[in-house]
């Protein structure tokens, strides 16, 4: 049987979030209103910079806007601003994580991205760095290409488990030899379902589920880079501050 390596993007591979870059264009192309940046998103943007805040809220703030926003919209012209996001921003990835999908690549593994950003980025983001496949949030079209308001979600532990099980039928992947690399709780299903988990940056979330289920912290590696400083983190002896 086959093995891949699945990879969330945001804050695994790309330093932050792809959505945070497509939106900003988006005010730019005026597709969003500047006012729609400074009344509903910045305020909680700036709690969570300040860390008094949580990023959850702000994403879904985020998404709220960008479906609204899109509704309507031709996906050419979405397509066109994904594109030019990453070929502006692309480049600003994790070096640890950079060097373990070339090394999957290179033992002959399928490299997959699983990515809760919308799939307009995350299929110009597989392209940069030639993946084999890739799952993103599906913002539904219409028959002319045009968005439609609907969504299906790929952030959450249950649509990235559902995906994990698509995958796994269509590549005949042998799961317990398979890799993922994830940062928040909804990767925690593909750490479970995978028998190389990697969490890069964690949560506090992941990281405390993780540790309450003996069996994945024991197969779990922990890496936190800053700067250019790799850090390879024991788990098993990590004790979580308030």
């Amino acid at each position: 049987m086959a093995i891949a390596a699945f990879f969330d993007i945001d804050g695994t591979i790309y330093r932050e979030g792809l959505i945070t870059e497509m939106f900003k264009k988006m005010v730019t192309h005026e597709i969003i209103s500047s006012n729609r940046w400074t009344d509903e998103v910045r305020p909680a943007f700036m709690a969570w910079d300040r860390r008094v805040g949580d990023y959850d809220e702000y994403l879904s703030r985020m998404v709220e806007i960008f479906k609204e926003s899109t509704n309507g919209i031709s996906s050419e012209h979405i397509n066109f601003i994904a594109h030019k996001v990453i070929e502006q921003k692309g480049d600003r990835v994790y070096q640890f994580t950079r060097s373990e999908i070339e090394r999957h690549k290179k033992e002959g593994h399928y490299v997959i991205a699983v990515s809760g950003s919308p799939d307009a980025l995350v299929k110009e983001m597989a392209e940069k760095y030639q993946f084999d496949d890739w799952r993103g949030t599906i913002y539904h079209t219409d028959e002319t290409g045009i968005y439609t308001g609907e969504i299906t979600p790929m952030w959450d532990a249950k649509s990235k488990m559902h995906a994990l099980l698509e995958l796994s039928e269509k590549y005949h992947l042998d799961l317990n030899e398979c890799w993922s690399y994830g940062d928040t709780n909804g990767d925690f299903t593909m750490f479970q379902m995978t028998g190389h988990p990697t969490a890069v940056n964690p949560t506090r979330e992941l990281l405390s589920n993780i540790q309450k289920d003996e069996a994945l912290c024991q197969r779990t590696r922990v890496i936190v880079e800053r700067k250019d400083v790799i850090y390879n983190i024991d788990i098993n002896n990590l004790k979580l501050e308030r």
